[in-house]
């Protein structure tokens, strides 16, 4: 399974000359915590993210003023991009290397289409193994119909 199949793809972002402000102002009327970064000359090419977390360590903990400070400033960069294409471990892999826990989704010529964060594959996994138990449980209850079927037809002593 790739992860376009599962990335989301309401994907908020923001240009880098945006203020922090604009950034927190723009994460909560979303209700998000993270916003992809994007370059002013192509809004679809992701430069960098910004979290909630960004904000508070690099902004608050610091001083700075947030409608004094430049998104782009503060974001991180080189932002991990991961592609359409990519595979859901392979993606995993690529997150867990870096360290972060979301990560753009790109198309082949590098265009932002989505996001994936650690949350979708938690949520993803958990509906699988839902799946998987509901599987266990139903050959469960087909062998005990089965034998209690056999009993009641004197088959099975």
């Amino acid at each position: 399974m790739t992860i376009s199949a599962f990335c989301n793809r309401a994907v908020v972002t923001i240009q880098r000359q945006a203020t922090v402000d604009d950034a927190a102002r723009l994460m909560r009327s979303n209700h998000i915590g993270d916003v992809v970064v994007v370059d002013g000359a192509d809004t679809r090419m992701p430069v960098g993210m910004l979290t909630d977390r960004d904000i508070v360590v690099r902004v608050v903990a610091r001083g700075l003023v947030a409608t004094q400070t430049q998104v782009g400033s503060i974001m991180s960069s080189p932002v991990l991009v991961l592609r359409e294409g990519d595979g859901f471990i392979e993606a995993l892999d690529k997150m867990t290397q870096r360290g972060v826990r979301r990560a753009p989704v790109v198309d082949r010529d590098g265009r932002l289409q989505g996001l994936i964060a650690v949350d979708d594959v938690v949520r993803l996994l958990a509906r699988e193994l839902a799946k998987v138990g509901a599987l266990i449980m139903h050959g469960r209850d087909a062998e005990i119909q089965h034998t209690e079927k056999s009993l009641a037809e004197g088959m099975v002593t």
